[in-house]
């Protein structure tokens, strides 16, 4: 408790005054796009008088953005173990005001950085960013196999279990008869 007052106030401290209405620290189960192990942050901007709805909001979270750019930039250096922050205006609307991030209206996510990423130059490989959801019994998986330490993020089970499907014969054999279907299909 102590330590999520210590978030909350060291974001707060962050904007002007009177910017952000509530902030709520979350941490593994608190909200399914949580990793384990993972502290993230929801912060609800202030409306200061302004009307509820999807273009009033977009551009409370477009002026938000814009006005604490370099606040965005320092907090993230403050908090190294921040998964995510996650900015939506405040609402009356209960659902919305405890609802994650999708289906509850726009919002903007600021990563934070756990691990530094390294430059260009001394990636192996270009990777490209895949997104997908999961159901509860999927995600209950990995989740498991980031406890058990085969991976440290949601992202490397993913990759890991790619890789496991690669390494098996059966893999070689399914490539050999998807490049035979592309050579048929191309005599039609």
């Amino acid at each position: 408790m102590e330590n999520t007052n210590r978030i909350e106030d060291q974001v707060r401290s962050a904007f002007p005054e009177g910017a952000v209405e509530r902030v709520q620290v979350l941490t593994y189960g608190d909200d399914p796009s949580v990793e384990p192990g993972e502290t993230a942050i929801r912060v609800f901007i202030s409306r200061a008088g302004r009307p509820e709805g999807e273009e009033a909001d977009k551009e409370i979270i477009k002026a938000f953005e814009q006005a604490t750019h370099e606040a965005l930039r320092r907090l993230n250096d403050e908090l190294p173990s921040i998964g995510w922050i996650d900015f939506r205006p405040a609402t009356q609307d209960e659902s919305a005001r405890t609802g994650g991030p999708f289906g509850t209206g726009p919002f903007f996510r600021f990563k934070g950085q756990r691990e530094p990423c390294p430059p260009p130059d001394e990636l192996s490989e270009q990777l490209t960013p895949v997104m997908t959801r999961l159901g509860a019994a999927d995600l209950a998986t990995v989740d498991t196999l980031i406890a058990a330490g085969i991976a440290s993020s949601r992202a490397e089970v993913l990759r890991w279990a790619v890789g496991r499907l690669r390494e098996n014969p059966a893999y070689a054999q399914l490539q050999d008869r998807v490049h035979e279907i592309g050579e048929l299909k191309a005599r039609f």
